[in-house]
């Protein structure tokens, strides 16, 4: 398996299948590069970006604490599957004294007030740097995962818009046993903030058997803080623009769009988010 650290070493990968993260890899990346080999075959590459973006962290302390674990991310890539590591240094996704390219942000960024309000400035970060990414990739394929729903979203969306020949696939949530989405984050749980932690995915389980999306919102809140979560959001959208239901309080009518909950929170002083289908959800 190859590591690249610059263009160059990209050098033949073109138009192959691409797995953006930021390192810290854990079987849930494992799970969507599996999905990048599958969908390659034996013929298209698979590449997997392991890059620290420092554009879409809206606190300075968090980006300097990520993780940073490449010699096991690349382990975990070849064995998942992959044919290339990209790993470049920020001067190479961010050249000193070029023009920064920061594509306009889609209304999947701007208008849910979920990570949007939440984050502040953290889609344009995702935006400029996917975007860069692909300039320098060129892959036909790229893989997220839908624990990042409302980010799958805004990139989604973006492609669209600005890179149409890349096609953009998502793979599932990641659990572990007790069923906490895998995150990078989750390192930094103490046992205590771990229990809370679990309610993420009770809240989720309890919004799926609501009728209305309020109804699910107000049963989401209080599994959450009744576990001791401090609660950013938990809502109940329209699973493709996430915007809100036209009448939130009225039960589910056959006819509607699907929808998702998704919930933000603390545990201790970890954010976690998390997402599952709604109704029916079933983390």
């Amino acid at each position: 398996m190859r590591v690249a650290r610059d263009a160059e070493g990209l050098a033949g990968l073109a138009g192959g299948v691409f797995v953006p993260t930021m390192g810290a890899l854990h079987e849930g990346h494992a799970s969507l590069i599996r999905a990048a080999r599958a969908r390659a075959g034996g013929s298209l590459p698979v590449v997997v970006s392991v890059f620290v973006n420092p554009t879409q962290f809206n606190d300075p302390a968090d980006y300097e604490r990520y993780p940073r674990t490449l010699d096991a991310d690349a382990a975990l890539c070849g064995a998942a599957g992959a044919d290339c590591v990209f790993s470049p240094p920020t001067e190479v996704v961010y050249p000193p004294g070029a023009p920064a390219l920061v594509p306009a942000l889609p209304p999947e960024a701007t208008e849910p007030g979920l990570e949007d309000r939440f984050r502040p400035g953290h889609f344009a970060g995702v935006c400029r740097v996917v975007r860069r990414l692909f300039d320098l990739v060129r892959p036909s394929v790229a893989i997220f995962g839908e624990k990042d729903w409302q980010q799958a979203a805004v990139v989604r969306a973006m492609a669209a818009r600005d890179t149409p020949w890349v096609e953009i696939l998502t793979g599932p949530t990641v659990r572990e046993a007790d069923g906490l989405a895998l995150s990078s984050r989750n390192r930094f749980l103490t046992a205590e903030d771990r229990r809370a932690a679990l309610s993420l995915g009770a809240a989720l389980r309890t919004a799926g058997r609501e009728r209305s999306p309020a109804d699910a919102e107000a049963a989401m809140r209080r599994v959450l803080t009744g576990a001791g979560v401090t609660v950013e959001y938990a809502a109940v959208r329209r699973a493709d623009s996430l915007l809100p239901f036209a009448d939130p309080a009225s039960p589910r009518a056959g006819g509607d769009p699907p929808g998702r909950a998704l919930i933000a929170g603390l545990a201790g002083a970890v954010r976690l988010i998390d997402n599952a289908a709604w109704p029916g959800g079933q983390a």
